[in-house]
This record gives C-alpha cells, sequence and structure tokens, in this order.
C-alpha cells in the first residue's frame, strides 16, 4: 500500500542518469513529481516516461522537478535517457531504499505509483492508477 496524502515524504541520496548525488532536500521549496516505473525501456515505462517528456517545458514553467525511480542502474538509466532523449533525472534504486521507503516495492522491482510532493516535502497526491500514455498531463490537471 501506497503511502498517504498528507504523510512526510522519506528522504533519501541516491545517484542519477549522469551519476550525480541527488537529493530530495535539494529541491526544498519546490513541487517534485515523484514517479516509480518498474523497468527502462519496456513498453508501458517508455510511455510514462514520454508523457513526462512530452510535457516537460510545462512542467518546467510551473517550476515543478519530475524525478523517475526504478530499481535499473545508472547505466541501464543513460542508455534509457539517451535513446528516448529524456529531459528529466532518473534516479537508480538498485538496493531499494526508496522503492522501499516509499512502500512501492514490488519483489525486486518498483510499482508503478506517483507522489506529489510539495516545497515542504509533505506527499500532497498519490496516483498509483497510470495510464502511462496519458501520465503526465494526467498529474498536470490534478496538482493544477
Amino acid at each position: 500500500m501506497a503511502l498517504s496524502v498528507g504523510t512526510d515524504a522519506p528522504q533519501f541520496t541516491a545517484k542519477d542518469t549522469n551519476g550525480n548525488t541527488v537529493s530530495l532536500s535539494q529541491f526544498a521549496g519546490k513541487t517534485v513529481i515523484l514517479y516509480f516505473y518498474p523497468k527502462d525501456d519496456t513498453p508501458g515505462c517508455t510511455r510514462q516516461a514520454q508523457s513526462f517528456k512530452a510535457a516537460h517545458e510545462e512542467y518546467i514553467a510551473k517550476d515543478i522537478v519530475v524525478l523517475g525511480v526504478s530499481r535499473d542502474n545508472e547505466e541501464s538509466h543513460q542508455k534509457f535517457t539517451e535513446k528516448y532523449g529524456l529531459p528529466f533525472q532518473l534516479l537508480a534504486d538498485v538496493d531499494g531504499a526508496i522503492t522501499t521507503a516509499y512502500d512501492v516495492d514490488g519483489g525486486g522491482y518498483a510499482k508503478r505509483v506517483t507522489y506529489v510532493i510539495d516545497g515542504n516535502g509533505k506527499i500532497i497526491h498519490v496516483d498509483g492508477s497510470v495510464n502511462t500514455a496519458s501520465h503526465a498531463q494526467d498529474i498536470l490537471v490534478t496538482i493544477v
């Protein structure tokens, strides 16, 4: 069961696509879309990533940060990002610490759940019924 709205978002630190260290705390004051997905370069996960790519300028205009998280490693994220030209960071949760903290561990992969975290670190929306093709627009409509 995913974490509830109103819960403090668990803090995390992970490596991104390019090997940079990323922590939730560095986005204090900004809305963060933290979307969990099962596997790089699979049909549903690719559709979901492409929906965020298509809406990326809208997210930037609203000062919203998009972070994708899966259990894949940095090399897999790099290939996925390059293949589809993804303009946002993917976080490598190889040890499963983030998926466990956010209660989306599917037994070796991340369940497809998206959290919207406000600038104060509170979860303000949870989407566990993701339409991969329209997900980024669905989230925008929900939070704006």
